[in-house]
């Protein structure tokens, strides 16, 4: 069972704050199951996952696996590292991290894919991974306050990208490598140039063609120090 912190990881922030309740959805509202089963159920390379309704999930699945494999191997972990999965969702990229890290920290808003985090690692029988729900904006600080800093950071932000409080949380945070995963090339880029202006190094950038035929790309970027 993973450890939780702070608990239930599931209902509230980190320290107790509750997260906010802003995401990027197609439709608001609540859900209601109408028939068959209440989550749906993804295999990525090892990893069996269960998504709930209100969590993301890539919808390219075979390319999402390959997207994965590319984090791990821009990861280059050696088997004791601590590593932050910042905008987590359902834990997906961390848990593939898992098998190669000495420990994951997850970190994101919406409450029901913390959830589904914390139950993905108990359904890979994965032991070193942790899940919190919290905004990476507000929880990140603190994160490290009580996880220790990290050696690794992967963050994977909305189509925004990062803010400016959040780059510099993460500068603070120090980590020696970032990979970052990004959806939109036009904000990874401003926020690439703060990272390298703060002493990390870009190592390169990878395309990753999840939406075939359309102008969208996925980009995996590592920065290290």
């Amino acid at each position: 069972m993973p450890r939780r912190w702070p608990p239930p990881c599931a209902a509230t922030g980190c320290c107790g704050r509750t997260p906010t309740r802003g995401r990027e959805t197609t439709a608001g509202g609540q859900t209601e199951l109408i028939a068959g089963v209440s989550t749906l159920d993804e295999r990525i390379g090892q990893l069996e996952l269960r998504i709930s309704p209100e969590a993301f999930f890539q919808t390219n699945t075979e390319m999402a696996e390959r997207l994965y494999e590319l984090i791990v191997e821009s990861a280059a972990l050696r088997g004791w590292e601590c590593v932050y999965d910042l905008y987590c969702g359902i834990g997906s990229i961390g848990l593939s991290l898992a098998p190669r890290a000495g420990t994951i920290h997850g970190l994101e808003v919406v409450e029901d894919a913390v959830a589904d985090a914390i139950a993905n690692a108990r359904l890979n029988e994965i032991t070193n991974a942790s899940f919190y729900a919290g905004d990476v904006r507000l929880a990140l600080g603190e994160l490290v306050a009580r996880a220790g800093r990290p050696d690794l950071v992967v963050v994977d932000p909305p189509r925004a990208g990062l803010s400016q409080k959040i780059v510099r949380r993460l500068i603070e945070a120090s980590p020696k490598r970032i990979v970052y995963v990004s959806c939109n090339p036009t904000t990874l880029a401003p926020n690439a140039a703060q990272l390298v202006e703060a002493g990390w190094r870009l190592e390169r950038v990878t395309p990753v063609d999840m939406f075939p035929q359309t102008p969208h790309i996925e980009c995996v970027a590592v920065l290290s120090r």
